[in-house]
């Protein structure tokens, strides 16, 4: 009975994704969910075994924008190389075998360099990508548009080349530490069928299609008279290709629709729940999901994993602290509200054994507090008034998730380990 209840809500998501692709290509061919159009064989090339219903239903839709995206970003990479050969003496030179090594010795040693990137960034940060693998994949590409700009630069100043090429090639290593891992969340997020391998290998063929057609495009750019004398011109044609493609890949990332419930989607979901009593679906919350926001500009602020002593004040009353043990004794985090600034904010610690679900639960807390608080009332009467609503109101909240199609059991809400509460009795 439950594989049919599974079968159903799929059937409907998926006719939900046609309507709405439908209404976005209307008149296209595109918009034939399995490209009857394509010849089977060019279909099996390019797509996984079993298209559509192997991957996720933003699967084409993603691949199409990205396939754009990934051309301007080869016809980028040539541009730049053109100015990095420039730089390392590659058509200056006579043809030496003293050029051709220096030449190598410089060019080898931007790459070391840059290698350090990518250790730094997978042994540092390497537990950030599921939480928000577009907005990583987004500022990848952030990243990377600063380092072509340093590989543009080696043209006008060939006496730094190393210095220059060194930190563009450690910028673009950084983004593709930040690239990678976010991209395996975006590919097994496709893989609903336990299918990554395949979804991977199809990509690469996308991958390896734009890659031959940008470069191809830029070797046409390059060849093009007058560009590759003028060095603002090759400036400029780079800047708009970059412009389009930064773009491209925003609007690629913008089409995912995860059902996975990440801190941004969190704190969206919940605010409709505490304004509306209701929760938005997938598609709409993907849609309406700022990808280029830091939670620290998301407002009302939430600080997690703050120490007991800095909850507490200067003051660090023992009777204040046996208050907010028995308002929380049911809980496996203590909030406070930080009455020392003017906007609103809360700082959260954890308790031992603390999971996802309390995360999520401090921040239905936070924002019923953010929509109700009156600063004239105790401000413990409020706590306890807020948690007496979310044992009220957090269940139906839950079961709405379910019933919107949220994985409810992926909930990637991550507690801070550097500072839990011992439970102690009081």
């Amino acid at each position: 009975m439950l594989d049919d209840d599974d079968d159903d809500l799929q059937i409907r998501a998926f006719l939900e994704k046609h309507d709405s692709t439908s209404n976005e290509f209307q008149g296209s061919n595109l918009s034939d969910p399995n490209l009857s159009w394509l010849p089977q064989v060019l279909k099996e090339f390019i797509l996984p075994a079993g298209f559509p219903g192997s991957v996720s239903d933003d699967y084409l839709q993603y691949m199409l924008l990205q396939f754009p995206t990934n051309v301007t970003g080869w016809i980028c990479h040539t541009l730049v190389t053109s100015s990095l050969l420039k730089a390392v003496g590659v058509g200056s030179f006579s043809g030496t075998a003293a050029a051709a090594s220096a030449a190598a010795i410089r060019w080898v040693s931007k790459d070391g360099i840059g290698a350090v990137g990518r250790l730094f960034i997978g042994g540092r940060f390497g537990n950030l990508f599921d939480d928000d693998p577009k907005q990583w994949r987004m500022y990848a590409d952030f990243i990377g548009s600063a380092g072509s700009i340093f590989d543009l630069t080696t043209q006008v100043y060939p006496a730094y080349f190393l210095p220059l090429a060194s930190l563009g090639n450690l910028a673009k290593a950084v983004a593709r530490g930040l690239k990678d891992p976010s991209f395996r969340v975006i590919q097994n997020h496709f893989a609903i069928s336990g299918n990554l391998g395949e979804v991977s290998a199809k990509e690469e063929v996308w991958e390896v299609t734009a890659q031959l057609l940008g470069l191809s495009l830029g070797i046409v750019i390059l060849d093009t008279p007058g560009l590759v004398k003028s060095y603002p011109m090759l400036v400029s044609t780079w800047a708009s290709m970059r412009l389009l493609h930064l773009w491209l890949r925003y609007l690629s990332l913008s089409a995912l629709q995860f059902n996975t419930i990440n801190l941004k989607r969190a704190r969206m979901l919940v605010q409709s729940h505490i304004l509306q009593s209701r929760v938005p679906g997938c598609i709409d919350c993907n849609r309406d999901e700022n990808i280029l926001l830091w939670q620290r500009f998301i407002k009302p602020r939430i600080i997690f994993g703050v120490p007991m002593e800095e909850m507490l004040g200067s003051g660090r009353s023992t009777s204040m602290l046996k208050t907010l043990l028995r308002l929380y004794a049911r809980e496996k985090y203590i909030l406070v509200v930080n009455q020392q600034q003017i906007d609103f904010e809360v700082f959260v610690s954890f308790k031992v054994g603390a999971t996802s679900v309390s995360v999520l639960r401090s921040v239905w807390q936070t924002y019923w507090l953010h929509e109700n608080l009156n600063v004239s009332e105790d401000i413990f009467d409020q706590l306890a008034k807020s948690l007496s609503m979310m044992d009220e109101k957090f269940n139906e909240f839950i079961q709405q998730l379910d019933k919107g199609g949220w994985d409810i059991h992926q909930i990637n809400l991550r507690v801070p380990k550097e500072i839990s509460i011992d439970e102690c009795p009081v």
